[in-house]
């Protein structure tokens, strides 16, 4: 019971859980954490010493080419893959919200990791209108920073995705043809 009473405890240890459990082969550098989880370094190194001394993760190397990763022989690796699996989710609303500071949105739909389908060649497709790319991208970081993986999406203006509809575009079938979710769609797909 004490190494899962160390493991609990704030937003950014949640954060770095689902970062290193949704990547359990990689090894990250405290500045990738901090980076991906998007966390100060001190709160990194913070709660670093606690995963590490509930023995959940491992550290190769030394200084400031040390990788940590998870420890495969933790004794509730299993238990609390699962459940962070379970219970790691963003609501739509936040979703949108975020998406919503890159441009004028038209057509939001989740697939993917999302409806937990990992063949799909996209997690979340994006039509909108004078989209900034640079504020999509922000967007999309943060989304990573709070599901602890990588997202996939693909953004398109409204021709350009009318165009692809039309021509039964591959990317936009493959999209459709698994599951997916429809979050917005002002154009009547």
């Amino acid at each position: 019971m004490e190494p899962l009473a160390k493991i609990f405890g704030t937003p950014a240890r949640l954060k770095m859980l689902r970062l290193f459990l949704y990547n359990q082969t990689t090894g990250f550098t405290l500045a990738d954490i901090a980076a991906r989880a998007k966390l100060s370094s001190d709160a990194v190194k913070a709660e670093l010493s606690d995963l590490l001394a509930a023995d959940l993760l491992r550290k190769k190397g030394a200084r400031a080419a040390a990788k940590y990763q998870v420890n495969p022989r933790f004794e509730h690796l299993a238990a609390l893959d699962a459940f962070i699996r379970d219970t790691t989710n963003i609501r739509p609303a936040d979703i949108l919200a975020l998406l919503k500071r890159a441009g004028s949105l038209r057509f939001v739909a989740l697939t993917g990791i999302f409806m937990s389908e990992q063949e799909t060649p996209a997690d979340i497709l994006i039509v909108g209108d004078a989209l900034d790319e640079r504020a999509l991208a922000n967007a999309i970081r943060s989304l990573e920073a709070e599901l602890g993986r990588e997202i996939r999406y693909a953004s398109f203006p409204t021709a350009d995705f009318r165009y692809r509809l039309g021509v039964y575009d591959r990317l936009l079938r493959d999209i459709f043809d698994y599951p997916h979710r429809v979050l917005m769609d002002k154009i009547g797909v």
